[in-house]
């Protein structure tokens, strides 16, 4: 028996029809995930559901709504709060699939009779030499093999991505076909637990802004910011500088965060040297193969989803973190975002950028960005 992890999307209702096709018993779970009282109505499960249920009785399968959300909260919603009032960008997606769909569904699956559980992802699972693999799904547009770097052989073993051969358009294509509601259906973006509603009017309901100043390299300050926890390193938007008096127009940029002084650093430049790395160190690394491969490892590197493989050297940093170097520098290499690794089709794993090394305009101090008080030297 295979159980499908049905969101209400047309990618895990494509992924149910596949199997059943296939010949397998096919049962279906709906994994609620967020349970928080919402009361503008912006979180998208109860139509998310309503859209499973309407796919699960087309395909006559039986249909669980199974709600997950301590889980949630404890291992990925909780680290998500601290990572942010740590001045990271962390990224749930990654920690979903790690700690929910490929943990605790897979566990309540097989302790429920299922021989596989079965998702919508855009990625393939192969065994090799006893090894299962994990690859890149054939889509280079959808291929998200990013977010799955964590999952290791127990979870390979138990695993299907019916829909990891396929290309989006062959898949809506098959939806309308059997007449699945979810055919047409938008996909979703954003984090599920923040739906449509503004990032920043939800991660104050949990976090106190602590406003700070917004200081250039040079350490001239030219506004305030309105709490770290809202701005990433490449940001553009939300600065509030556009009208300064004298300015010719041009956007700005952060381009460091000093956490210990809560001080923004901004710059008129998408390229400023500050934004660029030619090596960042890892930590929490996983590896699929279970294993770690012999070290120092020529590979490929993306450290944002749908980036093109960059080329990369990873090396043994301390005991538990490697160094990953760059043969190009690499813009806004962001703490607490996943850098992900490959051997052309293949995904070996992956960790969580740690920190960072010295920028492209600061290659003789140990700190990025440098302390305050050098900014005016």
């Amino acid at each position: 028996m295979v159980t499908v992890g049905l969101s209400g999307g047309v990618d895990s209702s494509v992924a149910a029809l596949l199997l059943q096709q296939q010949g397998y018993a096919v049962s279906a779970v709906f994994m609620k995930n967020w349970e928080e009282d919402d009361a503008h109505g912006l979180c998208p499960a109860a139509t998310d559901y309503r859209d499973a249920a309407a796919v699960a009785a087309t395909l006559g399968l039986p249909l669980q709504a199974v709600s997950f959300a301590d889980y949630y909260w404890d291992r990925v919603f909780t680290p998500f709060l601290a990572a942010y009032a740590e001045g990271r960008t962390p990224n749930p997606d990654v920690f979903c699939n790690r700690e929910i769909k490929f943990d605790a569904f897979l566990e309540y699956a097989l302790a429920r009779g299922a021989r596989y559980i079965a998702t919508g992802h855009y990625a393939r699972s192969v065994q090799q030499d006893g090894i299962w693999r994990l690859q890149k799904g054939l889509d280079p547009n959808k291929d998200q093999s990013y977010f799955l770097y964590y999952l290791g052989q127990k979870a390979l073993a138990h695993t299907l991505f019916p829909v990891g051969a396929l290309a989006k358009a062959e898949v809506r294509r098959q939806a309308a076909t059997a007449a699945l509601v979810t055919h047409g259906k938008k996909d979703s973006t954003g984090i599920c637990f923040i739906g449509e509603r503004p990032f920043r009017e939800f991660l104050a309901r949990y976090l106190p802004a602590k406003p700070g100043p917004l200081v250039t390299p040079a350490g001239e300050e030219v506004g305030s910011h309105d709490g770290m926890m809202y701005y990433t390193l490449g940001q553009r938007h939300g600065l509030r500088l556009g009208g300064r008096r004298g300015d010719n127009g041009a956007p700005w940029y952060v381009v460091a965060k000093d956490v210990a002084t809560n001080t923004l650093v901004v710059a008129r430049d998408h390229d400023h040297p500050l934004l660029y790395r030619v090596s960042l160190v890892a930590a929490d690394i996983a590896w699929v193969a279970g294993v770690c491969p012999r070290l120092p490892l020529s590979c490929q590197a993306k450290v944002r989803y749908r980036q093109e493989d960059q080329a990369c050297v990873v090396a043994a940093h301390g005991d538990d973190q490697v160094l990953v170097t760059f043969s190009v520098p690499q813009r806004a290499l962001t703490p607490g975002q996943s850098v992900v690794f490959y051997q052309g089709e293949e995904c070996l794993g992956g960790g969580v950028i740690a920190t960072d090394t010295p920028s492209m305009g600061n290659q003789d101090s140990r700190e990025s960005p440098p302390p305050r008080s050098a900014w005016h030297e």
